[in-house]
């Protein structure tokens, strides 16, 4: 190749000694100036993340557009929830051996399990895809930055009379630095390949003397620029965010502002390592405020530990009140400790150590206290056997001046003879509530026998039953048969040899309440005595008990799926189902509320 002006020896070897040291200088300075792991204080906050805050960040991982290269932050939400199930099963562990329970026979599976194992499938056949994808990405840059590599070459070995080589340099260089990553086995030689045949562009080429100015021109200005921004950076309020823009300073110094005429180059490099070392002697004020966070934390967690102790050390003797308020407040504290941030890393085990101890000492106290309340529980309940037997012996008894009077008195008794196990609650208060039920059930009927005109109220019945059998589905059904149930109620009793009217009514009733989807339990009824007023209550206690298990299941089910929106078709019909179960709960805890308030 031929130009029109040549350079001396000299002059061609001066750009190939400022590429080579410049070079050379950046990479040692990266050595010294390596940068902590920007994710460092991320990884703090996670930990201290709740186990249900850590499955919801790893399932917003998962559903995020570029889920698999996240998986540096995921891993640590995987180790953040399985640490904390862990413990969890320990602290149950813990609760059923200090409830006098055999180690062998324990047994729990934790509730969040199976979702973190869903999870990380998920997220495992992603990443594996990202990998994939990855790979091929590039494969694809390793051989563009290849092809780069090639015109570079070409252009100082065989380029054509007329080529613009100052425009065609700053293509290839602008090219070369917008080009994807390649593979780390692959970087270290290409990029010396590249820089290799850059050097080899500025001793070989006949450069003429007016583009070497231009090319000394245009680095110097980019220098300039980088080096005002870094002192900008001296001024950043967020010292992180300093040090990490810093590197990517460093990383164009390196790639792109080089080379410069000899005047400048020194005192280009000099003045940007020398802003550089202040702002890496910012990383002081960094590391104090997170020492005056973590110590407000660690004081905070203390104070929460400090808390529990006392509640686990009451002074008085606790009763029953005590110990269930204080479930509630510990649990309230627990998660106020789980939000509480880092504390200083070296006394983070031992203060997460007197956490769990402290935690168990107060269930250890708490189930000391209801074992010792077995003795009295099974006292009261011989009590309370004895009153279910005197009323069953006096529950037929005439004698209404004598019988009234003891029924009451067993009834006051009742109530103040305090808790007996659990498991024989309803059992016993059933068979005492039957025995008093049978006994003024039968005290009311023999005291109004005399007036009642049973044939009269079975004219009365017959003809509400035949008018109950002529309502349909119509609009105003369900009013009508509620007026028809509460004139029913309001009937004394019909003579012995009718009373299967009163099954015939029942039925007929039931057909009516479903042909206008209805439930017997949402009919709003008068004239009910009080026994049938505590069953009717009774019975919605227990419908609303199940409508919510029912509703709360349905609700788990759909934190299984990827969308669960309602957009979703396959989810539509569950969303109406939970939206037709909390309508009817609703009504039931309604109509739960106008008995209990008299209405």
């Amino acid at each position: 190749m031929t130009t029109e002006n040549n350079l001396s020896e000299n002059e061609e070897q001066k750009p190939s000694t400022e590429v080579q040291e410049t070079v050379e200088t950046i990479e040692n300075t990266e050595e010294n100036h390596q940068e902590e792991d920007p994710d460092a204080h991320h990884h703090d906050s996670i930990a201290d993340l709740s186990l249900a805050d850590a499955l919801k960040e790893m399932e917003k991982i998962i559903n995020s557009p570029n889920a698999g290269e996240r998986f540096r932050e995921f891993n640590v939400l995987k180790e953040k929830a399985n640490h904390s199930i862990h413990d969890e099963v320990e602290d149950k562990k813990h609760e059923y051996t200090d409830a006098g329970n055999a180690l062998e026979n324990f047994s729990y599976e934790h509730p969040s399990q199976s979702k973190l194992s869903g999870l990380i499938h998920i997220f495992r056949e992603k990443h594996d895809h990202f990998q994939k994808n990855q790979e091929e990405e590039q494969k694809k840059n390793l051989d563009h930055r290849q092809s780069i590599i090639d015109r570079l070459k070409n252009l100082y070995t065989n380029s054509e009379p007329g080529v613009n080589l100052f425009k065609s340099i700053r293509e290839i260089k602008e090219e070369w630095s917008n080009s994807g990553q390649v593979a780390k086995s692959e970087f270290k030689i290409l990029n010396n390949n590249y820089f290799h045949h850059l050097n080899q562009f500025y001793q070989m080429l006949d450069l003429n003397k007016e583009f070497l100015e231009q090319e000394y021109s245009h680095n110097l200005e980019k220098r300039q620029h980088i080096i005002a921004r870094a002192k900008e950076l001296e001024n950043e309020p967020a010292v992180q965010k300093a040090l990490n823009e810093l590197q990517y300073l460093h990383k164009l110094w390196k790639e792109e502002a080089e080379p410069v005429s000899e005047e400048f180059r020194e005192k280009t490099w000099e003045e940007f390592k020398e802003i550089s070392n202040k702002i890496h002697e910012r990383k002081t004020e960094l590391s104090a405020a997170i020492e005056t966070e973590q110590n407000a934390n660690l004081e905070k967690k203390n104070e929460i530990i400090t808390e529990i102790k006392n509640l686990s050390e009451p002074k008085d003797n606790p009763n029953h009140t005590y110990w269930q308020n204080s479930i509630k407040r510990v649990e309230d504290l627990r998660s106020e400790f789980l939000k509480t941030g880092s504390v200083p890393r070296k006394l983070s085990n031992n203060n997460w150590n007197d956490f769990k101890s402290i935690l168990r000492a107060f269930n250890t106290t708490k189930n000391n206290y209801y074992k010792s309340l077995k003795g009295s529980q099974q006292q009261n309940l011989d009590e309370k056997m004895k009153l279910i037997q005197t009323a069953k012996d006096n529950m037929l008894s005439e004698d209404w001046d004598l019988a009234v009077a003891l029924f009451k008195k067993l009834q006051e008794d009742w109530k103040k003879i305090g808790h007996v196990p659990k498991s024989m609650t309803n059992k016993i208060w059933d068979e005492f509530r039957d025995a008093c039920n049978t006994f003024f059930n039968n005290y009311r009927e023999k005291s109004s026998a005399s007036t009642d005109n049973w044939k009269e109220n079975y004219k009365l019945k017959k003809d509400l039953l035949e008018e109950l059998k002529t309502i349909s589905d119509e609009e105003g059904s369900i009013e009508k048969i509620e007026a028809i149930k509460s004139s029913w109620n309001n009937i004394g009793k019909v003579p012995r040899d009718k009373m299967a009217i009163n099954s015939e009514f029942n039925k007929t009733l039931r057909e009516k309440l479903k042909l206008n989807k209805i439930n017997e339990l949402e009919l709003k009824e008068n004239g009910l005595s009080e026994n049938q007023l505590t069953d009717k209550a009774r019975k919605i206690k227990s419908q609303i008990s199940d409508l919510e298990a029912e509703i709360v299941k349905l609700e788990n089910n759909l934190a299984f799926f990827k969308n669960p929106s309602r957009e979703n078709p396959l989810l539509r019909d569950t969303y109406n189902t939970i939206d037709d179960k909390k309508a009817h709960l609703e009504t039931l805890k309604q109509n739960l509320h106008s008995i209990i308030a008299g209405e």
